[in-house]
């Protein structure tokens, strides 16, 4: 690792101030960074110490029925608050099936939106990586890739995004806040990360010094509340990253489909919204064969990155399993959350 400087600012604006500097990086709790750095494969020269801002570590309703979630809340508190739970249950679903207590205990929200690819040529400074080092190439397309995106990759890059709570936020239309040397903005999440294309080394839309304060999700997420489901597969039962993941809502009124949304996970190199399947869903009664159509529009565009074309059916057959069990209504237990954080939500690993 090397050496590089540290900051701790008082204020939103010293540390925007601070950030803004070239090879500067913020610091929360570190789940991700830290392991970079120390693997050499992030190497900034200052580190600008966020987690004494005040204001950021609150989840607040508000007047509009939505709820605000600032960035340093952590993801075990999010998940384990009861209201939050009980209007979202598949955003806790989500948060709960992600890494380990001890880490969920830790990382914050704005870390989760930003943490890097687990690609493990990304990962070994060795390798080529054109999101590590541009214009190097990309080992993993003649490599061992069997993990990697289905949708949306380049020949530059076909890592993938590795957050669950992004995906169920991506499908509730959740919104991001960002303050920056030009004010305060938001960004749509859907449209927050980037696909490789041309230029894989750049994440998201962010720029020098942005820092993001807040989730906001909006009030009519809540109406799906009681049809509302994260699945996720992944190689062993704990502390892996998703295979595939789906996150299935459904507003079902009178028994036919009011509204529906659907987002994907660990296809592409950021949280997929599968927008034609909603249109398939809505007005029709739920049932296999509707779920069925809607899994095969979702993975229209899909095509194998190397030796993962099993992750195409796969992908199709979590969302039908996530659209069943969403149809079948959210069990009573998920707003009832455990008393001890280091406590899984029950039911959430066992059909991982």
């Amino acid at each position: 690792m090397k050496t590089f400087e540290y900051v701790r600012p008082a204020t939103i604006a010293e540390a925007i101030a601070a950030a803004a500097a070239p090879n500067a990086c913020y610091l929360a709790a570190g789940t991700n960074l830290l392991d970079l750095m120390k693997g050499n494969v992030a190497r900034p020269d200052r580190l600008v110490d966020v987690t004494r801002l005040q204001g950021l570590d609150r989840i607040e309703q508000l007047p509009d029925a939505s709820v605000r979630i600032g960035a340093l809340v952590r993801n075990a508190d999010l998940a384990h608050d009861g209201e939050f739970a009980r209007a979202y249950p598949s955003v806790a679903e989500a948060l709960l099936s992600g890494a380990s207590a001890q880490l969920r205990n830790a990382a914050t929200v704005g870390g989760n939106l930003l943490q890097r690819t687990r690609c493990a040529y990304f990962y070994d400074a060795a390798s080529a990586c054109n999101k590590r080092r541009p214009g190097s190439g990309c080992d993993a397309r003649g490599g061992e890739n069997r993990l990697h995106a289905i949708l949306g990759w380049s020949d530059a890059c076909i890592a993938t995004h590795p957050s669950d709570f992004c995906v169920p936020l991506v499908a509730f239309d959740a919104m991001v806040e960002v303050e920056g040397r030009n004010g305060r903005r938001e960004v749509a999440l859907e449209a927050l990360h980037r696909l490789p294309d041309a230029t894989p080394e750049h994440d998201a839309v962010l720029e020098p010094g942005d820092l993001i304060t807040a989730v906001r999700l909006p009030a009519d997420a809540r109406g799906f509340a009681a049809h509302s489901r994260y699945l996720k597969v992944r190689e062993r039962t704990s502390y892996a990253f998703a295979l595939v993941s789906a996150a299935a809502a459904l507003r079902i009124e009178q028994g036919t489909i009011k509204d529906a949304r659907l987002a994907l996970g660990g296809v592409a190199a950021k949280p997929w919204r599968a927008r034609d399947a909603e249109t398939i869903l809505i007005g029709t009664k739920p049932s296999t064969d509707a779920f069925r159509q809607a899994a095969a529009a979702a993975l229209a565009g899909a095509r194998p990155s190397g030796d993962n074309a099993y992750k195409i059916e796969l992908a199709q057959r979590i969302i039908l399993r996530a659209l069943q069990l969403a149809a079948a209504g959210t069990p009573e237990r998920l707003p009832a959350l455990p008393a001890s954080p280091f406590s899984p939500l029950p039911g959430v690993l066992q059909h991982a």
